[in-house]
């Protein structure tokens, strides 16, 4: 594997040819059960890192080597309010 995502793509179906061979076992087939749970973790962890990275490479595509004010308006919109809520435009 040379850790790019077409290569986890490439060993994730050998992966399944390997659950899908005729004449499996039931114990090798549990072991490759426990095997592609595991390698599904990790897949789940590498496509979660790249989709971060990609997020980030939009946010410096956007604002620029430094995104503070975008960073700033996620941080504001994830503090709770201390003003009640607006209901048709009043307060209640």
């Amino acid at each position: 594997m040379k850790n790019r995502l077409s290569d986890l793509n490439d060993h994730l179906f050998c992966q399944i040819e390997r659950l899908n061979e005729e004449g499996i076992t039931d114990e090798t087939l549990e072991r490759e059960h426990k095997r592609a749970e595991a390698i599904v973790a990790v897949a789940d962890q590498i496509v979660a890192n790249a989709n971060l990275q990609i997020r980030a490479a939009e946010i410096v595509n956007r604002y620029g080597s430094n995104p503070e004010t975008y960073l700033e308006k996620i941080h504001e919109a994830s503090q709770p309010s201390l003003s009640p809520p607006k209901l048709n435009g009043t307060r209640q």
